[in-house]
């Protein structure tokens, strides 16, 4: 278990109850354990960062230091979360000053932002001018965004990890999806999510990728079709995507493969944003030992799913 620092992230991240913002100055006086990593969550009042703080507070060497966010500023983050107990950590709504805090502590910081793809490139910055290392995991982040994160992170010599996913399951999903690229020749994804602004999602893109440029040609008898009903072609190659919004259904992506005779699929559900938890911890524990930036594709993520046991993420 965690100590608990006193220097004062197709799932629904949506906040919850609104507050009026207000600008505190004011930081809790409990003595911080030594050698545990600080934790800073951005996104703090988020179900996914509400998730975190949990999750960060029991894991060990590691311990929620700060808590950002426009809902809820004030309210101890420990309450918010129904923690037992309150860990003496209000939100805050300036990130400048919860990391200003921490950084005259001179520990080992990581900053998670959930935020929005609109101000990512900010955080970050600020984060790295504290020396503090950043993950981030915000859907819809556009690559323009991820190559300049790079390219500021490595000018800086900070560690930096973007993850498309932290999904454990579904790091598992696109192994086998690769796996099985190399056997058959029609492919089709199917997903569903509560949201049409999620679509198609980080897996579904990430997933297409993967399966392209490995030399092989996928659904060819109706690859040049412009029927609509056949779905999104995703990459050059022609996987093709279907995609589901109904409010009620589980985050889900599912890929089918067919040769004649034959149907493989493989398929993940998502149905409550603690099964990312696991993924969160160990990308924590791995960006600071980061010293360039890592856009976590599949093949950097994939340590979340293979010679790890999860007992290491708690």
């Amino acid at each position: 278990m965690a100590a608990l620092s006193c220097n004062f992230n197709p799932i629904n991240h949506e906040s919850c109850v609104k507050a009026k913002t207000t600008r505190l100055s004011t930081s809790c006086s409990m003595q911080p354990s030594q050698n545990n990593i600080k934790v800073v969550i951005n996104g703090a009042a988020k179900e996914i960062g509400r998730a975190a703080v949990v999750a960060v507070t029991k894991a060990r060497g590691m311990e929620v230091a700060g808590a950002v966010d426009s809902y809820l500023v004030g309210e101890d983050v420990g309450k918010v979360c129904d923690m037992e107990e309150a860990l003496q950590i209000p939100i805050i709504n300036d990130l400048t000053m919860v990391l200003g805090s921490i950084s005259q502590s001179k520990d080992t910081a990581v900053v998670v932002d959930f935020t929005d793809p609109s101000t990512v490139y900010d955080n970050v910055k600020q984060a790295t001018a504290f020396g503090m290392r950043s993950v981030v995991y915000v859907p819809r982040i556009k690559p323009d965004t991820v190559a300049a994160l790079s390219g500021f992170c490595e000018k800086a010599s900070m560690g930096c990890l973007v993850a498309p996913t932290l999904s454990i399951g579904s790091i598992l999903l696109q192994q086998a999806a690769i796996s099985a690229s190399f056997h058959y020749n029609n492919v089709e994804i199917v997903e569903s999510r509560a949201n049409a602004r999620d679509l198609p999602s980080q897996d579904a893109i990430q997933i297409a990728n993967n399966l392209s440029n490995i030399g092989q040609i996928y659904n060819r008898d109706d690859i040049l079709t412009d029927v609509l009903a056949r779905g999104q072609v995703l990459g050059e190659d022609g996987v093709r995507l279907h995609s589901l919004v109904l409010p009620g259904l589980p985050a889900s992506t599912t890929v089918y493969f067919s040769a004649p005779g034959e149907v493989y699929s493989v398929k993940h559900d998502i149905t409550d944003v603690r099964c990312l938890m696991p993924g969160l911890i160990l990308a924590i524990r791995k960006v600071v030992r980061l010293k360039k930036p890592k856009s976590s594709s599949t093949s950097t993520m994939r340590d979340l799913a293979s010679g790890i046991s999860l007992m290491d993420c708690v």
